[in-house]
């Protein structure tokens, strides 16, 4: 109730006795005594009585001026582009400054700092608040001021049910950003839609099948075979034109043939909120990870990679939900071995007039499990094989498969002038079974049931 109405309400019955006390209640909304007890104390004390006792007393609770204006400070110089919940704990953690979200939330929005995750709603709200505050400000300058303190917000996804069981749909995206150093780089994501477990992160230059690679590996070495991968249709899931120059680089193709080896469904969409989990952990990642980047001092590919292994650990502890007797769809974890032949490139070649295969923009000789050399006539289909970890194969009319040894293009020392020229020794090549899918017809029809591809008559024999 306001203090100068009642102090009206109360004089006014004060000066004219006859004026109704229970009418006075009614219009202060109290009760009968409380109308008698205010109107003794207004006639011992006067109008002070009405003034409350706390007026002009800061609550014990008060955030002192120089903690929000440190807290202000720290948000724009150090931990900025940082949601609110993320600044908090980064408060609490690194600074020792122990306040609620909420608290610092409001003492941010006070100076029209917008959360990066900001809802649409707020946003319209504040923007409203920044109109009256420019009417208000006396100078253009205080007016920039204000304008320069909001943040961009992105764009928020729908909602969708999730998934039923553990490994039952995994979505897949790449995220372009400035996540590190003074270049964007390319942050390649998996997270399981019914628990918002990722299950692989791994960052590169760009959006690669390397990339992907890379989070295959880490989602089938942790947790094992998922069922499906959801992904949009960008760079490596993008049907490229027809009449593609080589099959090693057409990546959609690639990456398809090794989930086709594996048992996983692929499946595509052009809607990005067709696959709104990982459109969200790109949004919450874009919010936190680049600080914490930051604050380690992270500027290389390398250690940026190296940081993921045990962010993401705590990261899932954080924000993925709790298993709760979720069942789990995850076929058996392959061996490493089998990870490694079956997250190839695969590439047909034709041995030329040197006995070697080109590949690459290199020269490479076929070399058998005793390290001796074998010749093809020039001309004779082939397919070579870049294994996960780079090694090289090369498999010869869908049943030998040899270690492919490149030919460099001068020798290191001559054997007729160099005294301490030393005859290489053979060495035995580890060789994998043929029971790998590196045949060349196997691959070539798999090519041409790809939609966006042309026949390839080169497969048709």
């Amino acid at each position: 109730m306001d203090e100068q109405k009642k102090y009206e309400v109360i004089k006014s019955l004060s000066d004219h006795p006859n004026k109704s006390k229970q009418r006075a209640a009614l219009e202060l909304g109290c009760t009968y005594r409380h109308v008698n007890r205010m109107l003794a104390g207004y006639r011992k004390h006067g109008k002070a009585y009405f003034v409350h006792g706390n007026r002009g007393r800061k609550p014990v609770t008060t955030i002192s001026e120089d903690v929000r204006e440190t807290i202000v400070k720290l948000y724009k110089s150090k931990y900025y582009g940082a949601n609110f919940t993320h600044f908090t704990e980064l408060l609490q953690s690194n600074e020792n400054i122990n306040l609620s979200v909420s608290t610092v939330q409001s003492i941010l929005e006070g100076q029209y700092i917008l959360s990066p995750m900001v809802t649409h709603a707020k946003k319209k709200r504040i923007k409203n608040q920044l109109r009256q505050s420019k009417k208000l400000a006396k100078t253009q300058k205080q007016v920039d001021q204000i304008q320069a303190n909001l943040i961009e917000v992105e764009d928020a996804h729908s909602r969708r049910p999730r998934h039923t069981y553990l490994g039952e749909l995994l979505q897949m995206d790449a995220s372009p950003h400035m996540w590190f150093g003074d270049s964007p780089t390319t942050l390649h994501l998996s997270i399981d839609d019914a628990t918002g477990i990722v299950t692989g992160a791994w960052f590169d230059k760009q959006e690669t099948l390397h990339g992907y690679y890379h989070v295959l590996e880490q989602t089938l070495k942790s947790y094992g075979i998922p069922y499906k991968f959801f992904t949009d249709r960008r760079t490596i899931f993008t049907y490229k034109k027809k009449n593609s120059p080589s099959v090693d680089e057409d990546e959609y193709t690639q990456f398809a043939y090794a989930c086709k080896q594996l048992g996983i469904q692929l499946e595509s969409s052009s809607v990005p909120q067709a696959k709104g989990r990982i459109e969200r952990l790109n949004g919450t990642l874009q919010s936190r990870l680049p600080i914490e980047l930051r604050l380690r001092g992270i500027t290389t590919i390398e250690a940026a990679n190296e940081f993921l292994k045990y962010h993401l650990k705590e990261f899932n502890a954080k924000f993925a939900l709790p298993l709760n007797g979720i069942k789990s769809v995850f076929e058996m974890q392959p061996s490493n071995e089998k990870i490694n032949l079956i997250l190839a490139v695969l590439a047909p070649r034709t041995v030329d007039s040197g006995h070697c295969i080109q590949f690459q923009k290199k020269y490479y000789r076929m070399l058998d499990k005793n390290g001796e050399q074998v010749h093809y006539r020039k001309g004779t289909k082939a397919m070579t094989i870049q294994a996960f970890d780079g090694s090289l194969f090369c498999c010869v009319n869908d049943n030998d498969i040899f270690v492919l040894d490149e030919i460099p293009k001068h020798a290191e020392k001559s054997k007729e002038l160099d005294f301490d020229y030393i005859e290489p020794k053979k060495k035995k090549q580890y060789i994998p079974p043929m029971s790998h899918p590196w045949r060349r017809c196997q691959f070539g029809k798999f090519v041409n049931s790809q939609s966006h591809r042309s026949f390839d008559a080169s497969y048709s024999a």
